[in-house]
């Protein structure tokens, strides 16, 4: 059976005190869930975040990290690092990583191997911009994205994957996804996994929607039968709506 997961993506936002607050609503708020719930603080307050939500049900994942183990890499996190503060899963290819920070489906590959070979769990995203869909590109981008990424892993190795689907011009633009359009990408997604590794794999990997999830159209994108919880950005910086989110299951 598929996990239903709920992750909060902060990205640069909130200082240690800022930061702590959330935390404390946080924990108040989402004590049980039937879903996994995971928050991606800023690089400077994982340790705290770790230290501060041992106990809860929520886990504490980073939002980037390097492909190389060590060096000369100014800035930058290895997966060695995070592991040793005792995170776990790591965000990877994040929209704004390919459009602000060029990341390409090659460095992605890269970073993928070394999350895995350190044991960790990714969620990999990937997803259009407005012109792939006005032109009837989207599934052609979509499916180029994974295959150039995950598609020389063993099949196996996908018990470790969660992927991310980020329609690009739903996200901070006004526009937003229906949720009939989600579940038509997400069936593509999951068909393009089941023509390379088969239907068993392809319908234990859980399919997060990352495009404007917010409490007022949640619950129906979750009920929809291929899309397996969210990706959240802005609503996952207020308690509540975050909370409304991980309650629509």
């Amino acid at each position: 059976m598929r996990k239903q997961i709920v992750a909060g993506n902060w990205k640069m936002n909130n200082d240690l005190v800022q930061t702590e607050a959330l935390l404390v609503n946080l924990k108040k708020q989402i004590q049980t869930s039937s879903a996994e719930v995971m928050v991606a603080p800023a690089f400077t307050n994982l340790y705290h975040a770790f230290e501060s939500l041992k106990g809860s049900n929520i886990e504490v994942i980073a939002q980037n990290m390097h492909y190389a183990e060590n060096g000369a890499f100014t800035g930058e996190i290895s997966a060695g690092m995070l592991k040793s503060i005792g995170v776990n899963t790591v965000i990877l290819g994040h929209s704004e990583r390919r459009e602000y920070f060029n990341e390409t489906d090659e460095a992605l590959a890269k970073k993928v191997d070394t999350a895995l070979d350190h044991d960790m769990r990714i969620i990999f995203c990937f997803g259009e911009e407005l012109a792939d869909r006005k032109s009837g590109n989207e599934e052609m981008v979509v499916a180029s994205q994974i295959k150039n990424a995950l598609f020389h892993l063993p099949g196996w190795k996908f018990k470790d994957i969660i992927l991310a689907y980020e329609p690009v011009w739903a996200i901070g633009t006004g526009e937003t996804a229906t949720p009939e359009q989600a579940q038509d990408m997400h069936a593509f997604i999951r068909k393009t996994l089941a023509n390379q590794f088969g239907y068993d794999i392809a319908n234990r990997v859980s399919i997060l929607y990352g495009g404007s999830c917010k409490p007022n159209n949640a619950k129906e994108l979750f009920t929809k039968p291929d899309v397996d919880g969210g990706l959240i950005g802005g609503a996952s910086l207020n308690a509540e709506d975050f909370f409304a989110i991980v309650n629509a299951f």
